[in-house]
């Protein structure tokens, strides 16, 4: 499978860096896969090593970090030579706190060692960090599930994903048989999520999604569960964590999706919770939303952290929880989840490539779904999911505040009236 984030990864081996690089995601996005696959095309050769299946090997990160006493020890239990032309990935580094130190010697070392670490919860372990963590001396990146362009090639329809590119372009009109294509894969993906391993079934099935097996999508969130009682301090907060993340679907199914605590446990405030939505985010479980306060840049300076939505980090993962069906997507469906269904695809399609997504909302007859910076310019971007059924938010925003344009996501074929941009769901990706 094509996976844009190997060209992170060329990005990082041309630069001839010292600095190791250091991959962050959710567990099941294909970490371990895609470094595996850069390396044997790209080294003559390379060592692969899982610090959660050898907890032995973290023994040799207790004494000296110096790169090559680490080598020769490797090279000792491995029983192979390593040196400074051997790429190493650690995978589950997140195992090993000393190990993660340890990167700080490699990259000011004398030879340029090339040094590929993944973890399932690096984000949560570098937040927790009790010792030297190597500020400036790794390339942290952040991976995430297959966007809908790399369902389309997975599924061969790079054809497609080409003319709907060139139509994002040109704003012009796809024939309507190829627009209804586009929008019965999109509906599909919704179902399947970007995971690789959900993706991969689905094909395997011909691409009939009835014959899709979402058994799968069910393990993967057993092993995120796994993960909040295995790598979590205490029984309490583990619980904690659990009953964040069950209330998000609930949280989402509301007219207005704003995360409230109460939602969790009738008496819950901020204090008993915050933690543990800081945790699902750093681990690559949630996307965190914040409320935009004023549209005026630098956009960072005027969110609210305290006024949020959270979104699952995979579309898949959200509809098999609420046990979306086939039908339930249709146009002339009604169903509570929908909407909530239909914002988590956009934000999970977005956040790969925009780190400042905000919602903003100034006043009752004004909310905002989504607005960035693109170039120079501050765009509001409406979500036509069905939540609302006759929405003037961005009619008004566009007469208050005049963007140079506005963009409104919905099942709709492309356009460009009134300074509007109609981008169809499944074109997200081309924003």
């Amino acid at each position: 499978m094509y996976r844009k984030f190997y060209e992170e990864l060329e990005i990082w081996e041309s630069s001839n860096t010292k600095e190791p690089l250091l991959i962050m995601g959710a567990r099941q996005v294909g970490k371990t896969w895609l470094i595996k696959t850069f390396c044997e095309e790209k080294y003559k050769e390379y060592v692969y090593i899982n610090l959660e299946e050898r907890k032995d090997i973290a023994s040799i990160f207790d004494g000296n970090l110096t790169p090559e006493l680490i080598l020769k020890q490797l090279s000792m239990l491995l029983g192979r030579k390593i040196d400074y032309k051997t790429a190493i990935v650690f995978d589950e580094i997140q195992q090993s706190e000393r190990a993660i130190t340890s990167l700080k010697y490699f990259c000011e070392a004398k030879e340029n060692y090339r040094i590929i670490c993944a973890g399932s919860l690096l984000g949560v372990k570098i937040k927790r960090f009790e010792s030297s963590f190597p500020v400036g001396k790794v390339c942290m990146k952040n991976m995430y599930p297959m966007d809908f362009e790399e369902f389309l090639l997975a599924c061969g329809e790079e054809l497609l994903r080409d003319g709907i590119k060139e139509a994002y372009s040109s704003l012009a009109p796809l024939p309507e048989a190829v627009h209804n294509k586009a929008l019965e894969l999109y509906h599909d993906y919704l179902l399947v999520g970007g995971m690789p391993q959900a993706v991969d079934n689905y094909i395997k099935n011909k691409k009939i999604i009835i014959d899709f097996n979402r058994n799968i999508l069910e393990y993967i969130r057993l092993a995120y569960m796994a993960d909040m009682s295995k790598y979590v301090i205490n029984a309490t907060e583990t619980a904690k964590i659990l009953a964040v993340y069950e209330s998000i679907p609930r949280q989402l199914a509301r007219e207005n999706p704003k995360f409230k605590y109460k939602e969790v446990r009738g008496t819950a405030i901020k204090r008993d919770y915050y933690g543990s939505i800081d945790w699902l985010a750093a681990s690559g479980l949630i996307y965190k939303i914040n409320k935009l306060e004023s549209n005026r840049t630098p956009l960072k300076a005027y969110e609210n952290e305290d006024s949020f939505k959270v979104y699952l980090s995979d579309v898949g993962i959200l509809c098999d929880i609420c046990k979306i069906n086939p039908n339930d997507l249709l146009p002339e469906t009604h169903n509570i989840y929908k909407g909530a269904v239909i914002e988590n695809y956009v934000y999970e399609q977005m956040i790969s490539r925009y780190k400042e997504l905000y919602y903003y909302k100034p006043a009752e007859n004004l909310e905002i779904d989504l607005v960035t910076q693109i170039g120079n310019e501050i765009i509001p971007i409406e979500i036509k999911s069905g939540r609302h059924k006759k929405s003037t938010s961005l009619k008004n925003y566009m007469e208050r505040y005049k963007p140079q344009y506005a963009i409104r996501i919905s099942e709709n074929n492309f356009g460009f009236v009134d300074s509007i941009k109609s981008i169809p769901l499944y074109a997200v990706f081309c924003i």
